[in-house]
């Protein structure tokens, strides 16, 4: 073994002088205090042609904006969704006019199946509900601090839209839709912060569910729900959108893609 490394102690400060002058007092730095003053020097090098390449511009303003690339990239949806309800409705024409019996028998099941599938679009009586944030959710810390509450109160959950569809189902509804989309056997109800995400596109609040089937029975399921029910407790509290109506409704088929990407089977 090596005995340890022993240093003297420091200097005992000088009684007379102020305790922080030997702080506040510039020295003449050694080597430590010269690499930082290079580095100091690199930055500003580095600062300078910073201001000179961006001319007065934030370089970063071009990747900073979440809202606006959530918003372009939403135009190129809406614009793929168009050409593939052209290509949908090319293929249908041209299926027609297969003169094969066979493939006549396919198309007729397929029609068959579809009001079941959810790609026809559906009228009738039901319900549409609007939910939305609270009037102060745009400021849900001061919200949270003037009542004493959390500020996730104050914005529409994925489950409280989870909850409504799926009481409207109990219901016995015959079509549902949220937003400008029918819901299906694959569909998902997610909320990404404080936005919806359904089927590949986002939404922000308010959120309208729209149900086709008897109002009466549609009503009676969702006064039932204990999910809706604590959504409705803190509307009364902090004032989160709540409305109701029994009215004809219209809800679209849906157009997009029935394959299955992932499943599991319940235990």
């Amino acid at each position: 073994m090596t005995d340890a490394a022993t240093s003297a102690p420091p200097a005992a400060p000088d009684p007379a002088e102020p305790p922080d002058t030997a702080r506040r007092r510039w020295q003449r730095p050694g080597l430590s205090g010269l690499a930082v003053v290079v580095v100091l020097v690199l930055a500003g090098g580095l600062f300078a042609t910073s201001a000179r390449t961006a001319d007065g511009t934030d370089l970063r303003a071009s990747t900073s904006d979440l809202r606006s690339q959530v918003v372009a990239r939403e135009r190129d949806v809406a614009r793929d969704d168009r050409r593939l309800a052209q290509l949908q409705e090319e293929v249908t024409r041209l299926g027609r006019q297969v003169d094969d019996p066979a493939a006549q028998r396919l198309q007729a099941e397929a029609g068959a199946l579809a009001g079941a599938a959810g790609l026809d679009p559906v009228d009738g009586p039901g319900l549409v509900i609007t939910l939305d944030d609270a009037p102060r959710a745009a400021d849900t810390a001061a919200a949270a601090g003037a009542t004493g509450v959390s500020a996730d109160v104050f914005i529409v959950h994925q489950q409280d839209l989870q909850a409504v569809v799926n009481a409207l189902w109990a219901g016995g509804a015959t079509a549902v839709g949220l937003q400008d989309q029918r819901i299906i056997s694959t569909s998902a109800v997610r909320c990404v912060g404080n936005v919806l995400r359904l089927q590949g596109r986002l939404y922000a609040p308010p959120y309208t569910v729209r149900a086709v089937g008897d109002p009466e029975a549609l009503r009676a399921a969702v006064d039932a729900s204990p999910a809706v029910r604590a959504y409705l407790s803190d509307a009364a509290r902090v004032g989160l959108g709540w409305q109701l109506s029994q009215e004809d409704v219209s809800v679209p088929g849906w157009d997009g893609s029935l394959q299955l990407a992932h499943a599991t089977v319940p235990r």
